[in-house]
């Protein structure tokens, strides 16, 4: 369903994506990946969008690396400057989506969740964000730069981002007043990555198609609400 487009940073630089048309939008979304990279699962997120009726693009912030394994995961996570990422490539991807028409909103899951809320302070561009199961260090969350809606999804048996972090960062936001809706579903950590499932997954993930589906709708009904209108 999409294609590969080129998109401008607010710097001047340049930086790929992957571009899932939706025939009638309602609104756009920026999609921003796991760690295993711009994969066909996050895709298919993009692709899950549209169908939906939001154009959505995916920034490619490991500028054309992808894996199947965690330890180098790790390594192409750990190599990128999350300030930059979230106020360039994503920002850029908003700015270019904008360009386009109508209202954008920003999603993201794992490192993209953290990525997400940074992004949600540093750009009045978004119009509404969702975060699913990833938060970055809170003290770089600066709540009170977060003018857009949020939803969030939080997985109680997540072993990589501990509930007491959501309850700190939930907290963070009701003292900053940002328009904030958090969901927590009896699922563990990447419950809506259909590759976290089998013999391949890491052993802290699974896949749960009910969670998911649950997780699904009310960000579509979400995204329909703040981008539709």
């Amino acid at each position: 369903m999409g294609k590969t487009v080129q998109f401008t940073r607010p710097d001047g630089g340049s930086v790929n994506g992957y571009l899932a048309e939706a025939d009638k939008a309602f609104g756009s979304v920026v999609v921003i990946q796991e760690w295993w990279g711009l994969n066909d699962q996050i895709r298919g997120v993009a692709d899950r969008l549209a169908q939906a009726g939001f154009t959505a693009l995916v920034p490619d912030l490991f500028r054309g690396k992808s894996t199947v394994e965690a330890e180098e995961a790790n390594h192409l996570m750990s190599g990128l400057n999350f300030g930059e990422a979230a106020s360039q490539d994503v920002h850029g991807a908003i700015q270019y989506l904008k360009a386009r028409g109508g209202k954008v909103g920003v999603t993201g899951y794992c490192m993209g969740g953290a990525l997400t809320l940074l992004s949600l302070t540093m750009s009045s561009e978004v119009a509404a964000g969702v975060v699913w199961y990833g938060y970055p260090p809170l003290e770089f969350v600066d709540a009170s730069k977060i003018k857009a809606p949020v939803l969030a999804h939080w997985a109680t048996q997540d072993q990589f981002f501990a509930l007491s972090g959501v309850d700190a960062l939930e907290e963070k936001l009701r003292g900053a007043n940002v328009r904030y809706e958090g969901h927590r579903y009896q699922a563990h950590h990447a419950f809506a990555n259909e590759d976290a499932q089998g013999t391949g997954r890491i052993p802290q993930t699974q896949f749960d198609a009910v969670w998911s589906q649950r997780a699904w709708d009310r960000t579509l009904r979400f995204f329909g609400k703040e981008l539709a209108s």
